[in-house]
């Protein structure tokens, strides 16, 4: 908790921007502090990707991959994001990482 407030982390593909909006907004207005994903490389970011070479590509998602570990570090909790239940790889491993660490795991669709 920061300041009182419970830390929240969102999880899931970035496919589902709109349905992460709507969790942040809600989590939010709940009282929460949510720390989100930097940007959405499957839904509306694709310029991200325009021009990497493939080992910069591969550099750059694991970078990404590793940051939204340290911001699991950094919560009290993740938000699983799995519209219409999906949850990818990325997610899954996320979802493990934060068990490992000990953090409650809520979903957004049981």
């Amino acid at each position: 908790m920061v300041g009182g407030y419970k830390v929240v982390t969102l999880c899931g593909s970035t496919r589902f921007e709109q349905a992460f909006r709507e969790a942040n907004k809600r989590l939010t207005l709940a009282g929460n502090i949510v720390i989100s994903v930097g940007l959405f490389g499957h839904s509306g970011d694709d310029e991200v990707w325009e021009g990497m070479d493939e080992g910069t590509l591969t550099q750059t998602k694991l970078m990404l991959d590793d940051m939204h570990k340290r911001k699991i570090d950094m919560a009290d909790e993740i938000f699983v994001i799995n519209v219409g239940g999906y949850i990818g790889d990325s997610t899954r491993s996320e979802i493990a990482y934060a068990e490992a660490q000990g953090k409650p795991v809520r979903y957004l669709e049981p």
